[in-house]
């Protein structure tokens, strides 16, 4: 049986992909697609062809999309106080992505500085610059764009995102404050806690401190915010709103114009999220641990009430696909494989306003994933973008 084929397309040689598990955006059938000039030209379930690429019954995956991984820094950072070159730290990076079987990612780069990491504001240019040069020079295997994530308690922000939004790989921003008290980061007596044990002042000086920082990044935020908000809108990039945990914060991004909820870390936010339209996105190594790293709510429990749109890695590139694997062979999610790898794949390309990948289809990039599964583990045999092993 012909499934589709684009009679457009199929002039002149075709690349084959036979005997796979095609992992379509509804279904999953068993049969062969052919490849020309780096899209999908034919998906068919009729008689196997001679030649080919035989994938010995594997899965067949669309190419996975990642819209937030702040992995990079890992690599430019390898050990505390440890800078790597940023052109060797962006391949370093570039191996796990595609290793995880991600064939597009925003690299998610953090724009602004934070007490713990006041470098951030050096390092930003450089890691653009690494980007664009070894994506320009062919050296990368995914396709790698950049999501700026945007920390709105420092006041260099919004300077940071004026010199950079107009490059052409930048094509996400995001809004965050990383602050006791707020949003992700609930528990204020374990930070002053954590704070007396590394300084070792007294309780009063941190809770002194504590509300300076607070008082003082507020003024900041309120100039910055909108600042980046208003940038993100005059280019046309989405705006994801970073963390959301409050009714307040999900009222906030609405009157923004920000239609995505990034991590959202309370049920009422991702409830509230739901019922105005947004997207949301959950993190996929909560899934796999079973729980948030920082307390908040469980993205089990946000899928079990549908209230779960996208899958990102976060800061485990491999994460992104066990995940998709996991909660298509778990009791517990509803979601069969087709559902769990749109979450991977489709949606986010989707919502990056990326509507040429994302899904094997015709027409669509053959950015593929040869899969095999042993006890439940998905490994990756072989990655395709564009047709190109």
């Amino acid at each position: 049986m012909n499934i589709a084929q684009n009679p457009n397309l199929t002039g002149g040689a075709a690349a084959v992909f036979k005997n796979a598990r095609v992992v379509l955006a509804e279904e999953v059938v068993t049969g062969h697609i052919a490849v020309s000039a780096g899209r999908i030209v034919a998906i068919d379930t009729g008689a196997v062809p001679q030649g080919g690429i035989d994938l010995d019954g594997d899965y067949l995956l669309p190419g996975l999309v990642d819209i937030h991984t702040d992995h990079f820094e890992k690599h430019l950072y390898p050990r505390a106080h440890v800078r790597w070159d940023p052109v060797r730290a962006a391949l370093a990076h570039d191996a796990q992505i595609i290793g995880g079987g991600i064939t597009t990612v925003f690299d998610s780069l953090c724009v602004g500085a934070t007490l713990k990491n006041p470098e951030r504001r050096e390092i930003l240019g450089p890691m653009i610059d690494a980007l664009e040069t070894t994506r320009n020079a062919g050296m990368l295997r995914a396709e790698h764009l950049v999501h700026l994530r945007c920390e709105i308690t420092d006041p260099e922000s919004a300077r940071l995102v004026e010199e950079n939004i107009g490059r052409d790989i930048v094509r996400l921003v995001s809004v965050m404050e990383h602050l006791p008290g707020r949003r992700q980061s609930k528990d204020v007596e374990g930070y002053m806690q954590r704070r007396m044990a590394d300084t070792g002042l007294p309780r009063t000086v941190v809770e002194r401190d504590t509300q300076q920082l607070l008082n003082f990044s507020d003024e900041i935020s309120a100039a910055v915010r909108p600042a980046v908000v208003r940038l993100a809108h005059d280019h046309g990039l989405p705006l994801l709103s970073h963390d959301d945990t409050d009714p307040e914060h999900i009222d906030l991004a609405l009157s923004e114009g920000i239609a995505i909820s990034e991590f959202p870390c309370s049920l009422e936010a991702a409830r509230l999220a739901r019922k105005n339209g947004m997207t949301t996105v959950g993190g996929a190594p909560n899934v796999l641990r079973g729980g948030s790293q920082s307390g908040n709510v469980a993205v089990a429990d946000l899928m079990a009430e549908r209230l779960v749109d996208i899958l990102a890695s976060d800061y485990v590139p491999r994460s992104l696909l066990d995940a998709v694997f996991l909660i298509a062979g778990a009791e517990h999610f509803e979601e069969d494989l087709p559902a769990a790898v749109r979450m991977a794949s489709k949606t986010p390309a989707e919502a990056a306003n990326l509507d040429d990948r994302g899904e094997i289809a015709i027409s669509r990039r053959a950015d593929l994933l040869q899969v095999g599964l042993h006890d439940g583990h998905p490994y990756l045999k072989t990655a395709w973008r564009l047709g190109e092993r």
